[in-house]
């Protein structure tokens, strides 16, 4: 017995010697950046992307360059995760059907080769990020730029940068996801640390680190294959060099701080009080605004301009389209309201608009029926569950207990909106931030001046993904549970469908991360990525980040269309998108736009020299931008005006007009040109912004129907065919549907010349 005991107690040492070694990484192998194996495309190539760049006037079809005034389109995404952002790791996972690590070194070939983009920028979560990690970033980037040529003409012009990934648990403390992209990149010329955002308990990025924790022991208890478990093991390498990591004493000079410590900012204030000691040129962009996955109901832009939770000089571009969704449109619904003493509350549907917290109650309603309560108890049970998906914010869903994707039917959703993002958040869009105004100082009143750019938000080091619809697994954040009942199924625990509600507090749940968010729903809201256009003097590092702080780019939802959009009559003659003036004479302004070329299936012959072509499998899937001859229709121009709040009490939904003119293209034509004035201007006395979209003839898309909404002759969403994550839908189905790509170019800000 002595000795049986003896054997079990060593045992039991011997597994908890082994656990530890696990969950710390003793087996694992830290990822590097990798090896960039392509060099500059040929020079033929980069003459027939010129050359290409060519589309004939409008009126006269005579042939006319791409460039005016000496300028030329450039494409780039400034959105681009790797291996080094944890929620990339674990997405790479085989657990989630993921095809491993994909570092820094695969960005830069797939920028270069897959998407054939001009510029582009790296940007990893720098919440999960190691010293060591930031200085081989840092290294990858230099050794893109070196592959690139001469730096006055290079073929690709690499960005240092990252994501201060902030996550706020209420309207309040939320500011949301901001990209910091980096001008130069030597030692030098660049901050020492990233600079991350502050945790707060009980949001998503708080429960990051039990999630991670979670996921080690989850991972550890499979019998994975022998290749399988050593992306495991490196996996809890990974997060135990993350979770070892010191925080930096607070209120001390970036310059003084340690080199390796995690250094943080709560609000963007800190943010760019810290980027203005270090003093280096940079560029803040906030992106994924009305994302409601991880952004609490109610949120607005309204607090970011009070105090200096905004950098003018910074933060002058605005991340309007992503591969998670549209950010540009407002609504003047919300997903809860609150009444005169504060209290959040569940609204009454409106037009276009179905509230979840309502379906909430439709749904606890519904069940209390079946299982023969009165009516009296089942409002009860309704109102009660209304007001339960209101307290738990993002974690609403959570509120009804064994409630499945499927029975939230189209809720939360903007249903009038292109492709937007999931559990759209309005009064954190794009066009509600260019209406408010803050009147703390009435006599220098604030306001957003932003550009408008597109991006990918890729986690497998795609950049520029919305070069061809393809592949849902690796051109957008596809990816979960490969099997029914396993340990990641979403479907395990879900629990019975009760005919009541119950109370669910994120703070005190022992769920965490990704468990707390409604995982399952928001795949459908996941697109190929979208771009952004400069318009520069050259193709050179510095030219491309003067366009882009001076605000002449544009967005594309993944096309490359061309678009220019001018200010005719300006004070000092014609003004580009992205121009402020001032002026009290009626602006007249010009638009012309050209669509995308039409894509040939393959890669070109120079890709699959550069890199080989198992690489080229790999990174671009067998699918390399590769265009035809033959452009896309445009068919029709929108443009928007708003005119910014005149005092703090003016509704923003009677300052918007979209669509405030429309001009429909001829179809025989390659480019589409229109001319427009506001003849009200002088007259209305006030500022006013306006901003262009050009809209190609529709084609089909990754996830371009979300939900796949099957209608009642009323025209409500009585069914849904979500895309999942998961083992649900087939691999090989992009849940393709049609949608009208397009560009929005930045706003041309016209003030009053009198105006306050």
């Amino acid at each position: 017995m002595v000795i049986a005991a003896g054997v079990a107690g060593a045992l039991v040492i011997v597994l908890g010697i082994l656990a530890y070694a696990l969950v710390f990484g003793w087996f694992g192998e830290r990822q590097s950046a990798g090896e960039i194996a392509g060099s500059r495309v040929p020079a033929t190539e980069l003459a027939r992307r010129m050359a290409a760049a060519r589309v004939p006037a409008a009126q006269d079809q005579s042939p006319i360059p791409i460039a005016q005034g000496g300028k030329q389109i450039l494409f780039g995404d400034l959105h681009v995760h790797t291996t080094f952002s944890l929620d990339a790791f674990q997405m790479g996972l085989p657990l989630l059907q993921g095809e491993g690590v994909h570092p820094v070194a695969d960005a830069c070939d797939f920028a270069r080769y897959c998407s054939a983009l001009d510029f582009w920028s790296i940007n990893d979560h720098v919440e999960g990020m190691t010293p060591a990690q930031w200085r081989e970033t840092k290294d990858s980037i230099r050794q893109c730029n070196a592959s690139a040529g001469d730096p006055a003409n290079p073929d690709l012009v690499a960005y240092l940068g990252w994501e201060w990934t902030q996550i706020g648990s209420t309207p309040d403390n939320h500011y949301g996801h901001k990209n910091v992209v980096l001008r130069d990149t030597q030692d030098d010329r660049v901050p020492v640390r990233p600079i991350a955002a502050a945790s707060i308990p009980g949001t998503l990025a708080a429960g990051a680190a039990g999630g991670a924790d979670r996921l080690q022991r989850l991972l550890f208890s499979l019998t994975a294959p022998g290749g399988d478990r050593q992306t495991y093991f490196d996996f809890a390498l990974y997060s135990a060099d993350r979770f070892a990591q010191q925080s930096c004493p607070h209120g001390v000079a970036v310059r003084a701080l340690p080199d390796d410590c995690l250094e943080t900012a709560a609000t963007p204030a800190e943010l760019f009080a810290k980027l203005a000691d270090w003093g280096y040129p940079s560029l803040v962009i906030p992106h994924g605004t009305t994302w409601g996955f991880y952004t609490p109901p109610g949120t607005t832009f309204d607090k970011q301009l009070k105090g200096a939770d905004h950098d003018p000089g910074r933060q002058r571009l605005f991340e309007i389209y992503s591969g998670h969704g549209n950010s540009e449109q407002y609504r003047p619904w919300r997903a809860t309201a609150h009444d005169v003493q504060g209290k959040a509350y569940c609204p009454a549907p409106s037009e276009n608009y179905l509230p979840s917290c309502w379906r909430a109650g439709e749904l606890i309603r519904a069940r209390c029926t079946e299982s023969g309560e009165s009516a009296a108890v089942c409002d009860a049970r309704a109102s009660a569950a209304r007001q339960h998906y209101v307290d738990a914010g993002v974690s609403g869903f959570l509120a009804v207990p064994g409630q499945r994707p499927e029975d939230w039917r189209d809720s939360g959703q903007c249903r009038d909106c292109f492709l937007p993002s999931f559990n759209y958040r309005p009064g954190n869009s794009g066009q509600y931030a260019l209406a408010i105004r803050n009147f703390d100082d009435p006599e220098h009143p604030k306001r957003f001046r932003f550009g408008f750019m597109g991006s990918s938000d890729n986690h497998f080091a795609r950049a520029g993904t919305g070069y061809k619809e393809i592949d849902r697994w690796g051109n957008t954040e596809g990816g979960g549970a490969s099997r029914p009942g396993a340990p990641n199924d979403p479907e395990r625990d879900r629990g019975e469908a009760l005919p009541e509600s119950r109370a669910f507090d994120p703070v005190t749940s022992e769920l965490a991360a990704f468990e707390l968010v409604e995982i399952e729903r928001q795949a459908s809201f996941f697109m190929t990525g979208g771009l952004i256009a400069v318009h520069a003097p050259a193709r050179d590092r510095g030219s491309i980040w003067d366009a882009m702080v001076r605000r002449e780019v544009y967005a594309t939802s993944g096309d490359r269309v061309l678009l220019w959009f001018d200010l005719e009559n300006g004070p000092e003659g014609r003004a580009p998108m992205g121009s402020e003036v001032r002026m009290d004479g009626n602006p007249r302004f010009v638009v012309r736009a050209a669509g995308a070329f039409a894509q040939e299936p393959g890669c070109p012959d120079y890709a699959k020299r550069a890199v080989g072509a198992e690489r080229l499998a790999r990174l671009c899937k067998g699918e390399c931008y590769n265009p035809g001859a033959k452009r896309k229709p445009i068919v029709r121009i929108e443009v928007v005006r708003i005119r910014p709040q005149s005092h703090p009490d003016e509704p923003v939904e009677t300052l918007i007009e979209d669509v405030w003119k429309r001009f429909d293209c001829p179809q025989d034509k390659e480019v589409c040109e229109a001319r427009f004035d506001d003849p009200g201007f002088a007259e209305g006395a006030r500022d006013a912004v306006y901003y262009v979209r050009a809209i190609e003839q529709a084609s089909p898309a990754v996830n371009g129907a979300n939900l796949r909404c099957e209608y009642d002759e009323a025209g409500r969403c009585v069914k849904v065919n979500p895309c999942y994550k998961d083992y649900r839908t087939p691999r090989d189905d992009n849940c393709m549907a049609d949608v009208e790509e397009r560009a929005w170019s930045s706003p041309i800000f016209v003030d009053y010349a009198t105006a306050p």
